[in-house]
């Protein structure tokens, strides 16, 4: 049974306001209105669509929640629910990013986001832990995170590379297997040329008309985050080192402080964590040029971000039996994550570096701290968000007012 426009509304649009916590909690909620309450989707064909959105670049949840309306309401269905997942989350970062600019060079702001950044610490070290018991299993699963880990912490190899390297080992040592039996792809769908044309022309439009009108900041900035929306496997978490190292050290658009503090603002929002680009596009924006340029930039950063999810997934829906029956792709996507354990390891360091130390050196080629520059109030913080999420087990819409709050009382106490 087909289910009517206004019933799809109301339960996208449900999940697009509950989807908080990332994309384990996302998957979890929409299973259980998919398939288990609504029953649109049978199990094997909910976790066959999950095996393709982990397959490919881009937020699964959001990409997931695309194919469901797809495969509901052809391309008009999945726009609806792909939009109903992204929107609310855009617009909560859009009214952060506004606010924060104006307010967040206040003293007890400050204090505030120093409670949040240590709560941030303690996000990423979980989203290791997670992702690591999920994905190393193996000898070379392990060789693959500890290679990740040294080429981006040692090395500065950029993040595309080290994606790209490892589907192309988890391609080639895969063991081929029987598969399944393979379907032939939905008759109702276009041609495969037409569909990827039609989404590459949208994706590319916005950037044309910025190159022939001399826009060059955001052109830059759409380029740039046309390229992450290629790279960006095994979630935000593993393009995060590889974005703030672009656009605080190549372009100079931000500050390290102000991208820890978009990564803590960004896990407060319904939504994929990816939004996480639009707080950043938004405030190199509005350091460029004003507010103006700050909702242009957070406009084409969605833009380029959020189409090419439509382009994978109206592009491979129709193909979804047959892509579950290749073993050599589900062997680079078991390699590709296993690196990203790494590529996660290499952000848990630098983002705990940069909280608890003023000043970062070297030893030899590797970035160290130094160590007389340690900010102790920091130290608290952070121990105090470990034993909060860790230790207590509290969830992160809970420890977040707690940290904000523990660092706005340090800095009345003259600690902070």
């Amino acid at each position: 049974m087909i289910p009517g426009w206004s019933r799809m509304v109301r339960v996208f649009g449900r999940i697009g306001l509950l989807s908080f916590g990332g994309p384990a909690a996302q998957i979890a909620l929409m299973h259980d209105a998919l398939v288990e309450r609504e029953k649109w989707l049978s199990e094997a064909q909910y976790l066959r669509a999950l095996s393709l959105c982990m397959l490919l670049p881009g937020p699964e949840a959001m990409q997931l929640a695309t194919y469901a309306g797809w495969r509901l309401r052809g391309v008009t269905g999945g726009l609806l629910a792909g939009l109903l997942f992204v929107v609310p989350g855009a617009l909560v970062i859009l009214a952060l990013a506004l606010a924060y600019v104006q307010f967040g060079t206040l003293p007890l702001v400050q204090a505030a986001f120093l409670g949040i950044k240590a709560a941030v610490i303690v996000v990423v070290l979980q989203a290791l832990l997670r992702l690591g018991r999920k994905a190393l299993h193996g000898p070379m699963a392990w060789a693959l995170a500890g290679a990740a880990f040294f080429a981006l912490f040692a090395l500065g190899v950029p993040f595309p590379a080290i994606v790209i390297s490892a589907g192309i080992v988890g391609y080639i040592t895969a063991r081929p297997g029987t598969g399944q039996p393979v379907a032939a792809p939905a008759r109702d769908a276009p041609p495969l040329w037409q569909t990827v044309a039609t989404w590459a022309a949208l994706w590319a439009t916005p950037l044309l008309v910025l190159w022939l009108t001399a826009q060059a900041f955001l052109l830059q900035l759409g380029l740039f985050f046309s390229r992450l929306a290629v790279v960006t496997f095994g979630g935000a978490y593993a393009v995060l080192a590889y974005m703030t190292q672009t656009v605080v050290q190549d372009f100079g658009w931000i500050t390290t402080g102000q991208m820890i503090d978009a990564l803590g603002l960004a896990e407060t929002t319904p939504g994929p964590l990816i939004l996480v680009t639009e707080f950043v596009a938004l405030l190199a924006g509005f350091a460029q040029g004003g507010l103006a340029l700050a909702l242009a930039a957070g406009a084409v950063c969605l833009w380029v971000t959020f189409v090419p999810c439509f382009l994978w997934i109206f592009a491979a829906g129709p193909y979804v039996e047959q892509l579950a029956a290749r073993p050599r792709l589900s062997g680079a996507l078991g390699a590709i994550t296993a690196a990203v354990v790494g590529v996660i390891l290499n952000l848990s360091v630098w983002f705990a570096l940069h909280v608890l130390f003023a000043d970062i050196g070297t030893y030899g080629a590797l970035p160290a701290p130094v160590w007389a520059s340690l900010h102790l109030p920091a130290l608290l913080l952070t121990a105090a968000a470990l034993g909060l999420m860790l230790g207590l087990r509290l969830s992160f819409g809970w420890t977040l007012p707690l940290m904000a709050a523990l660092g706005v009382a340090l800095s009345l106490g003259g600690l902070a």
